[in-house]
């Protein structure tokens, strides 16, 4: 099928509706490719991607999310990204049939793509000056190239012999090529002029953190048992849950941390004078609110950092502060009560992780772990402002999407072995798994078998309260069709509720049930 223009010497007449849809794909992709290169360039600017990206995250129900993380987990991020992209692939090939009947209306779509791309970048917090270049650039190169493929793409009436001779295939693949080429040309250009990306990078890899005495698991801490999760979580699969669709590229040298608000004496640190503070190393298991029951939201780590306590001493805090709020350099903000930072936990300001500087993807170069509440509430990455102040003068960012003000972490257990759904053979069957009461820690865990008694398991050692706990307990197995559920036993004496609850608004409860097959 084609489109006819009509009767014009010097412009083309018709084109093919696959072409059209084609040459739109190819436009949009290189306006794309074109903001991304200009993001590279242009600081503080970042690819219409990640910012209409960064908005639907910010405005889509807190359901709509959990949803997404409970069906995707850590990948999640991956997959909006792609959904974005074929999406607009899809608009794109809209666009080029629209415009092939008529290119001002075509033009005028491409336009309110990059509105949408203009809107999400300027109200994006800390946006600069230049936060909208990228999408008008994707616009205009968009824009000229749609219109120069359409007439390349078009054949001429009354002379289709010619038309053809010069609309071969061969034609068709060189100009879709020379876009595609230099589509990635640009990113590849773009990215490497990322100065502050390559500057990050560089300084993490020549940073020398002081080292922990070792970063072995303490004694007894694992359990022998295949399959269990290990105690110490490695750092490149540690959960990542965060609303960066574009992980902050810091330099350390140019990192600083506001300490202000209802405070004696302000204070701006720099990396060097965190270094120069006193240092501690913690195990400290984080989880997040997000994590369903028997979720694999949650990881422990040893954690290199100083006091936030010795921070806020050092500042002077006022008697009747109660919270502090913490902002990171994407702007992101979360409440976190001031007694959680100055009752004795190892609440830190965090530059190591597991004996290595802090990846990029978990708060490069400084971030908040604070034992004891899930994440949205304390575990600040890419941290650069603390603010102490009171809960009834800010709201945080998760706060104002339905989640509670303060949450402190559930008393959770969670069976690994076996799998739900596995066959084991009859007799005795290794059950084992983790359980976490972070600054509460874990007393007692107990198994049981098709609703019956309850049985309790044998605990792997607990160096810390404020990591998880490895169990396991042997089971005579019998053949059928069981139901196993486990729960746990905080150090405060109170046992996990069996009660099933979503994790909004401050985190899932329940006991984790999986069912197996004995043969």
């Amino acid at each position: 099928m084609s489109v006819e223009w009509g009767e014009d010497a010097e412009v083309p007449t018709s084109i093919s509706r696959s072409r059209a849809a084609l040459a739109g794909v190819l436009a949009t992709g290189a306006g794309l490719a074109a903001a991304e290169l200009v993001a590279g360039v242009v600081g503080g600017a970042q690819s219409p991607v990640v910012t209409v990206g960064a908005a639907f995250i910010d405005v889509i129900p807190s359901g709509l999310r959990e949803f997404g993380i409970t069906l995707l987990g850590t990948a999640d991020k991956p997959v909006l990204i792609t959904g974005i992209l074929v999406v607009l692939a899809a608009f794109g090939a809209l666009v080029g049939m629209v415009a092939a009947r008529v290119r001002g209306v075509g033009v005028a779509l491409l336009g309110v793509l990059a509105l949408v791309g203009v809107v999400a970048a300027v109200t994006r917090p800390g946006a600069g000056p230049g936060a909208a270049i990228p999408s008008v650039v994707a616009w205009l190169v968009a824009v000229c190239v749609l219109l120069w493929l359409l007439r390349m793409y078009a054949v001429g009436a009354g002379r289709e012999a010619e038309a053809e001779r010069r609309v071969t295939r061969r034609n068709l693949l060189w100009t879709g090529g020379l876009v595609v080429v230099g589509s990635l040309l640009a990113v590849g250009v773009g990215r490497a002029f990322a100065g502050r990306r390559l500057a990050a990078e560089q300084a993490r890899s020549a940073l020398r953190i002081p080292e922990p005495p070792t970063t072995a698991p303490p004694a007894r801490a694992n359990l022998p048992i295949p399959g269990i999760t290990p105690w110490q979580t490695p750092n490149d699969v540690f959960y990542r849950i965060d609303t960066a669709l574009s992980v902050p590229m810091i330099d350390p040298a140019e990192w600083r941390l506001r300490v202000h608000g209802m405070v004696d004496r302000p204070l701006e640190l720099t990396f060097g004078d965190l270094l120069r503070r006193r240092i501690v190393y913690r195990w400290v298991t984080l989880t997040c609110v997000s994590n369903v029951v028997g979720g694999d939201l949650a990881g422990n780590a040893l954690w290199t950092g100083v006091p936030i306590a010795d921070i806020l001493a050092e500042a002077g805090v006022h008697r009747d502060a109660d919270a502090v709020q913490s902002t990171s350099d994407d702007g992101w903000t979360c409440g976190t009560p001031l007694s959680a930072l100055t009752d004795g936990r190892p609440s830190l300001l965090a530059f190591g992780m597991n004996g290595a500087p802090l990846p990029f993807e978990h708060g490069f170069p400084v971030r908040m772990v604070v034992p004891g509440l899930y994440g949205y509430v304390s575990a600040t990455k890419w941290v650069v402002d603390i603010e102490v102040t009171r809960f009834d003068r800010f709201t945080a960012y998760w706060t104002t999407r339905g989640w509670a003000e303060k949450a402190p972490v559930k008393t959770a257990s969670r069976i690994d072995v076996p799998l739900t759904g596995a066959t084991v053979r009859t007799g005795r069957v290794a059950v084992a798994g983790v359980a976490w009461a972070q600054h509460r820690g874990i007393t007692r865990v107990e198994v049981r078998v098709d609703r019956g008694p309850w049985q309790v398991a044998r605990l792997g050692g607990e160096p810390t309260k404020d990591s998880w706990r490895q169990w396991v307990w042997t089971w005579d197995a019998t053949p059928g069709a069981h139901e196993l559920q486990v729960r746990a036993t905080d150090g405060t004496g109170v046992t996990q509720t069996g009660r099933l609850a979503d994790p909004v608004p401050n985190g899932a409860t329940g006991w984790h049930t999986i069912d197996v097959q004995v043969s």
